[in-house]
């Protein structure tokens, strides 16, 4: 049986875009007199390949282990941080203090564990992954119906409700990645290929909590997810991360995770369904009734209380040192994996040692100029970032600068190792004035502004800025573009992106002497200017009008 929803909103990209410009106009001005220290070419020149080499080198050495939170690497990379930070004269931004604590629950699930699913029998890492946010040393999923849920979204101002009049209570909810727009690429749904933040994983767990399932399941399929099964496998399984909480997870489904798409192909024959039928039918706002199967794991959590840390230093004001414009980056990675073979350090030189790089070399050009910018300018270098952005999401919930006096977020993350670009893509364009600020630096270098190539992938959603977004402080994430430079940067790019894009999350994410950084240093430079500017103006940026992220 098939029911049918009752409509769609089209999609809001071009209105945004429209909007965006009217609003901005009125900032234009403010960005084109912001002044500039006598020095700021120098100081601009003086950020260096050298500089932002050396520090992703050291970062990403097997000696930091991977730099997973509350082990020997993260002592050794806060060490290096604030080292470096204090070196170029920026002070403590917490009080008389670096740090800010960030309380994490580890919860590691034993890998002993299958999951049925009808009659098939389903095994850990390779056709499922599984985990409980649940303080409980065993949870037992037994015999819970199944139900499949389409999108599992909840969207009122898009006429969405795949929960509608479905009572999920106690129940096994599977549900596809992504959101509904990944199926109308022209724009008829949510905003087509732009994935908007319920096509996140995050969002799936937290509405079926919301709505009271017992177990949620994510049907992986690589093009809609944008990563690999191995990238789900290695990142779902091991210790994992949230913040501790006064209820102890009892607000969450008691199961989370995926199943391959192989394993949900079975799944839906078995029913006597066809899985990619129903997905067609799921992106027409149709879903089916239950499969007549039910869900059986059991989750064995070992778990412990830990602290690990944000770091943040500030360089204040000349005029308005209240007034913050705070850079973002996260230190951490996914450790070092012993019962692997071989290499077992996943050393995260682009995911982010290059970010964090950025950062110290961001901090070191800001301490060069003649004069402080009227503004502070803030580096905060979050932990638990690959853990579900969970340092800035506490940072976001419990600042140290108050909300209201944060201008502005600027966002550094896997940077460019690719090489110099003609163009600069920003992720989630047209969402804010910042793009103005943007604009400006960006032409500067020569270059163009340009949409994200995969905003299907939902990569604003997936970094850090994605906390302060949420709370209303504008936040911008941009990095060089796809169109190289000139054709022998073109060879070097289709070279290394193979490496580059096979490594995400895997062990082979290390430092490589033949990087060319050359990209990076623009990047450092274009944000650099960005946050000057800002830092010297009066002029508070806003959201589009029809952003979601409203102040």
């Amino acid at each position: 049986m098939i029911r049918q929803k009752s409509g769609f909103t089209l999609a809001l990209s071009a209105a945004m875009l429209l909007s965006l410009g009217a609003c901005s106009q009125q900032s234009e001005d403010a960005v084109s007199e912001a002044p500039q220290a006598n020095n700021f070419e120098e100081v601009y020149n003086s950020i260096s390949t050298e500089t932002l080499k050396q520090h992703t080198k050291t970062l990403s050495s097997d000696e930091f282990g991977g730099r997973l939170p509350t082990t020997p690497g993260e002592k050794m990379t806060l060490d290096y941080l604030t080292t470096e930070l204090t070196k170029v004269g920026f002070e403590p931004g917490n009080g008389d203090s670096f740090f800010q604590q960030v309380d994490l629950m580890q919860i590691t699930a034993s890998p002993d564990m299958t999951l049925t699913l009808g009659e098939n029998k389903l095994a850990y890492k390779e056709d499922m992954v599984a985990g409980s946010k649940r303080e409980v040393s065993e949870i037992n999923l037994s015999d819970s119906e199944v139900i499949f849920l389409g999108y599992g979204v909840n969207a009122p101002e898009y006429d969405w409700n795949d929960y509608e009049d479905i009572d999920v209570k106690g129940k096994t909810v599977i549900v596809l990645v992504n959101d509904p727009g990944f199926a109308s690429p022209e724009g008829e749904l949510f905003q087509g290929s732009t994935m908007t933040y319920y096509g996140r994983w995050s969002y799936k767990y937290e509405e079926a909590s919301r709505q009271g399932a017992e177990a949620v399941f994510i049907v992986h399929e690589t093009a809609p997810a944008s990563y690999g099964w191995s990238v789900v496998a290695n990142s779902w399984s091991g210790p994992q991360y949230g913040l501790v909480t006064p209820d102890g997870g009892a607000s969450r489904v008691a199961v989370e995770g995926w199943i391959s798409r192989e394993a949900a192909v079975k799944l839906f024959a078995d029913a006597g369904l066809d899985f990619d039928e129903q997905k067609d039918y799921a992106a027409q706002g149709a879903y089916s009734e239950p499969l007549n199967l039910t869900a059986s794991v059991t989750v064995k959590n070992d778990f412990e209380k830990s602290k690990s840390y944000n770091v943040l230093a500030t360089l204040p004001g000349s005029e308005k040192p209240d007034e913050h414009i705070i850079y973002t980056a996260h230190w951490d990675h996914l450790g070092t994996d012993e019962t692997k073979e071989g290499d077992q350090i996943y050393n995260g030189a682009h995911d982010n040692a290059t970010g964090t790089a950025a950062i110290l070399a961001m901090a070191e050009a800001f301490s060069k100029l003649n004069e402080n910018p009227k503004r502070s300018v803030s580096m905060l270098v979050v932990t638990a970032e690959e853990q579900g952005l969970l340092g800035s999401k506490y940072y976001a919930e419990n600042p140290v600068i108050p909300l209201d006096k944060t201008v502005a977020n600027i966002n550094m993350d896997a940077m460019n190792v690719l090489g110099r670009t003609k163009d600069v893509a920003v992720i989630g364009m047209g969402k804010s004035e910042l793009e103005t600020y943007l604009d400006k630096a960006v032409k500067r270098q020569g270059r163009v502004l340009t949409q994200e190539d995969t905003p299907q992938a939902g990569y604003y959603y997936r970094s850090d800025h994605f906390s302060f977004a949420k709370l209303g402080v504008p936040a911008l994430y941009a990095k060089g573009g796809s169109e190289p430079i000139d054709e022998a940067t073109a060879d070097y790019r289709k070279k290394t992106n193979l490496v580059v894009r096979g490594c995400y999350h895997q062990v082979c994410d290390q430092f490589r002497e033949g990087w060319d950084f050359g990209g990076i240093q623009e990047d450092t430079q274009m944000l650099f200017e960005v946050g000057y500017d800002i830092a010297n103006s009066d002029d508070w940026p806003k959201w589009a009008p029809t952003s979601e992220f409203q102040r």
